[in-house]
């Protein structure tokens, strides 16, 4: 496949994906990729088989790229993580919710930080801490996260 021309201007070849219905999306799809098409959406077929269409026409990407391109995913996808376990996704504006033993707690999202019974915050660990007084993963605290299960490798057992 790799280095297969495939007759046509290209640009013509992706206008064409634009008038097709989702049945002949699919079946080109199927030629193209020699399996059954994904339950996705018209667009996202269009869209993966203009890049099938494009790597036969130009070459896929070399293996050396394809696994710098995994390493990458990886590290960003551990340091979104670890950043604040999703409280980096919340919206200027939000506002978070804890009852804790019996008092409810308001923390109001702001564009750098958080605002707690008339305080800034930096971390959302910081409230948690103010609150409980022990402590905790501040976007465990409000529900923002839930505990990874880790499998240890000598039993195979969730803790």
């Amino acid at each position: 496949m790799k280095g297969e021309v495939i007759p046509g201007n290209m640009s013509h070849q992706f206008d064409a994906l634009l008038s097709m219905k989702p049945p002949e999306l699919r079946a080109k799809w199927r030629d193209l990729y020699r399996n059954v098409a994904p339950d996705i959406g018209p667009d996202l077929l269009r869209r993966g088989i203009a890049y099938r269409m494009q790597e036969r026409r130009q070459g896929s990407l070399a293996g050396s790229t394809r696994r710098d391109i995994e390493r990458l995913i990886k590290q960003i996808g551990k340091r979104e993580g670890e950043r604040t376990g999703g409280a980096a996704n919340l919206k200027t504006g939000t506002r978070l919710v804890r009852s804790w033993r019996g008092n409810v707690h308001h923390v109001l999202v702001l564009d750098e930080g958080y605002e707690f019974a008339g305080r800034r915050y930096q971390s959302l660990t910081q409230i948690a801490h103010d609150i409980t007084g022990a402590h905790w993963s501040g976007p465990r605290f409000f529900g923002l996260t839930t505990r990874r299960k880790r499998v240890t490798a000598n039993t195979g057992v969730r803790s």
